[in-house]
């Protein structure tokens, strides 16, 4: 096993199972924080804040900080800040994505804004959806947190944001910039974030469709760990492999 310099983790799946902790997860970062080693909880949710994230964590004893969360929001913020483009925002999400914005001082604005972003958003009505397609036939550059179409949840799998966002991308014709994982956006700012090289930096997850392909994608090595989505069985069905399968993290030798 490939000593790496720092971690980027995946949350739901990996660290827990909805409000239930997978211990082995915790006694992993746990390992991570007494050595040093620096590491980042990746996640494509955009509802909570990193401080909701932390203290789920911190209340299943696993060592977190805002500083340690990494959402789809905060990239979405960053990534629309860093853009050549009028710094206001009509905004479909909830009070993640929403203090994300505000905190990076862009503007929300229905009227003319410089970017449509819409993140999971359980109020989101037509008139919403509406404002959000006549912004981005107007020129509003469309930008969407992540592609996920479907939410596990106790009675089955539920809309998720990417199904929301199709509503946008099919009325308009326009796709939008995804952030979260597998695309890039989100790991390349991860990476930055931890002052390391990308070959310094191991991504770790337990869904191949969104965790390892992202860390694939970002030319990253991968972790698949056994323990949520993705069956270990599953993966001699994927085009490329994880760098690393295991059933638990109990198994990683850092």
């Amino acid at each position: 096993m490939k000593s790496y310099k720092g971690y980027l983790i995946d949350l739901d799946g990996t660290m827990y199972r909805g409000t239930e902790p997978i211990p082995e997860a915790g006694s992993f970062v746990r390992k991570l924080a007494s050595k040093g080693i620096p590491y980042l909880f990746v996640t494509n949710n955009s509802s909570a804040t990193p401080a909701d994230v932390a203290k789920k964590l911190q209340s299943m004893d696993v060592p977190c900080k805002e500083s340690h969360v990494l959402t789809t929001s905060l990239s979405a913020a960053t990534y629309l800040s860093n853009r050549p483009v009028k710094q206001s925002a009509y905004v479909i999400g909830e009070n993640g994505l929403r203090k994300a914005i505000e905190t990076a001082g862009i503007v929300e604005e229905q009227e003319n804004p410089g970017f449509v972003v819409i993140g999971m958003d359980r109020s989101v009505t037509y008139q919403k959806l509406a404002n959000a397609c006549l912004a981005v036939r107007n020129g509003a550059h469309f930008v969407s947190t992540n592609a996920d179409v479907a939410l596990p949840s106790e009675r089955g799998f539920l809309p998720g944001n990417g199904a929301l966002t199709s509503v946008i991308s099919i009325s308009t014709g326009t796709e939008p910039v995804f952030i979260g994982k597998p695309e890039t956006i989100m790991i390349e700012q991860a990476v930055e974030m931890l002052g390391l090289k990308p070959e310094e930096t191991v991504v770790v997850g337990d869904n191949y469709d969104t965790d390892i392909k992202a860390g694939i994608n970002a030319g990253l090595d991968t972790i698949h760990v056994g323990t949520g989505v993705t069956l270990t069985e599953e993966l001699d069905e994927k085009p490329i492999a994880p760098t690393y399968a295991i059933s638990s993290l109990c198994e990683w030798d850092m």
